[in-house]
């Protein structure tokens, strides 16, 4: 026992201080989805995304800064948040890395359809999506935390197979990670830089 409680003392004593930052807490990236005035598709690439509880499951997404996307968001109420997969993240990059006032920014090929629910666009291609309405908000100084009820949830029909274990089914659909400024793979493994898979 003493030895048990002298060891993790140790591992305490290795830590230090270091600027504020989240680097090593892996973030899961969402593309979010908001229609503009002429009823055309906006998407932007963002990860500061979790979860809250108030009776029933709701969405917490904070923006910070000046961006189309949160003007959007702000105007409509509604939005889709699109899981990033390995296959999506050219495409994510570059809505990413695309200053989202850019007129030319939705010039791209993409599949898109409408949310069951709510009027969002969706990407087709990712395989788990929110159809997201604002609840409430909290403006910040130059940033703004929307809480949101989750009206709908669209799940490709592979994920719903309860026959396949959760692992193969996680592994199939390979979601992104990021933080350092990097993305990984769902096994941890560094794919590349932000702004390094870019697609347009």
């Amino acid at each position: 026992m003493n030895e048990n409680i002298k060891s993790a003392g140790s591992n305490v004593s290795r830590k230090k201080s270091i600027p504020i930052s989240n680097d090593f807490c892996p973030q899961t990236l969402f593309i979010y989805g908001t229609y503009k005035g002429d009823n055309t598709p906006n998407f932007g690439l963002f990860c500061w995304f979790s979860y809250y509880w108030d009776k029933e499951m709701g969405v917490m997404a904070c923006i910070g800064g000046n961006k189309l996307t949160k003007d959007l968001i702000r105007e409509k109420r509604i939005f889709s948040a699109n899981l990033v997969t390995q296959e999506l993240l050219p495409m994510a990059d570059y809505f990413g890395n695309t200053e989202g006032y850019n007129k030319d920014k939705m010039n791209v090929e993409i599949e898109t359809e409408k949310g069951h629910i709510l009027n969002v666009p969706v990407l087709t291609k990712s395989p788990w999506v929110y159809e997201l309405e604002v609840d409430k908000s909290i403006k910040l100084d130059d940033g703004e935390v929307f809480l949101c009820k989750i009206r709908n949830v669209l799940a490709d029909e592979f994920l719903c197979d309860g026959t396949i274990n959760i692992e193969k089914r996680i592994n199939t659909i390979r979601p992104v990670h990021t933080t350092c400024q990097k993305y990984f793979s769902w096994d941890g493994n560094e794919i590349c830089g932000w702004g390094k898979a870019i697609k347009g």
